[in-house]
């Protein structure tokens, strides 16, 4: 079950991380920290260890910007190897604990008329998170810690004109904390166009903890100078976290945008790095 708390320890992380970027790379104790964030030492580690698991000290380092150019170096996924070990398409659902059904080209065309989408907000591991989903699975995640509720939820709805929207998160509960908590089946309910299908699934086989760039994935869709219309694809995937498109970088290393906010981002690679490690050391 997904804890009140956890949007809690979110909003600290988000200030963290504008003090570790003031610090201009300096390396922050957690005196300091705590100090910087009106907390006593122990409670902010107690919020850290519930979070992520890791130390403030250690999680500052996942937090930094030079944390991406770090990752593609030693864990740059190459999709084509990924392909080829079968962590592609249904293979990498599997792995997420996700089932992917497409919705009919004419309820698409239609804007979603005749179509009855829940939808309900959620605390999350970061910030608040907007969920929709029809009967057979979730069509909409976003996170409006930086955008704002109204806008995280316009923009949601814009993807479905004509569908019917009733806010009843009951009936999203159960998926949301499988998803949230990586457990049982996750079922989606998602449309795009042909292109965009093929940058969600390569998206979908980058593992946990792994990155890879835009380019990249422009080569393993048979579309090497599409590098722009990837980012734009990347940007359009409906369900943030559960198809991680937080994953893809920038061939120098740089974020890139995130249609939900940079500081989430970062605070998603972070918070995975955190744990790869965390579970690799056990």
């Amino acid at each position: 079950m997904i804890h009140p708390e956890d949007s809690y320890h979110y909003n600290v992380i988000r200030r963290a991380i504008d003090h570790i970027d003031a610090a201009e790379g300096e390396p922050l104790s957690l005196d300091t920290l705590a100090a910087q964030m009106d907390m006593s030492p122990a409670h902010f580690q107690r919020v850290f260890s519930r979070w992520v698991g890791v130390s403030p000290k250690r999680y500052q380092q996942f937090l930094t910007l030079g944390h991406a150019k770090t990752l593609l170096q030693d864990r740059f996924s190459t999709l084509q190897t990924s392909h080829s070990v079968g962590l592609s398409g249904q293979g990498r659902l599997h792995d997420l604990f996700l089932r992917w059904e497409a919705m009919s080209p004419g309820t698409y065309a239609a804007g979603g008329a005749g179509l009855t989408i829940n939808w309900g907000w959620f605390d999350s591991p970061f910030g608040p998170a907007l969920v929709m989903g029809t009967d057979k699975g979730i069509c909409g995640l976003g996170f409006a810690a930086e955008t704002g509720e109204d806008i995280a939820m316009s923009d949601l709805r814009s993807r479905w004109p004509n569908a019917t929207f009733c806010e009843n998160p009951t009936e999203l509960t159960t998926w949301v904390d499988q998803a949230f908590e990586q457990r049982g089946v996750t079922p989606l309910h998602l449309i795009g166009a042909p292109f965009q299908i093929k940058v969600w699934e390569a998206l979908l086989a980058i593992p946990t903890g792994h990155v890879t760039t835009y380019s990249q994935i422009a080569d393993t869709i048979g579309s090497p100078r599409a590098v722009r219309a990837v980012g734009t694809a990347v940007g359009r995937n409906p369900v943030s976290w559960l198809i991680p498109c937080h994953r893809a970088l920038r061939k120098s290393g740089a974020l890139g945008g995130y249609h939900w906010g940079l500081p989430v981002k970062r605070a998603l690679l972070a918070w995975e790095s955190a744990r790869t490690e965390d579970a690799a050391s056990a």
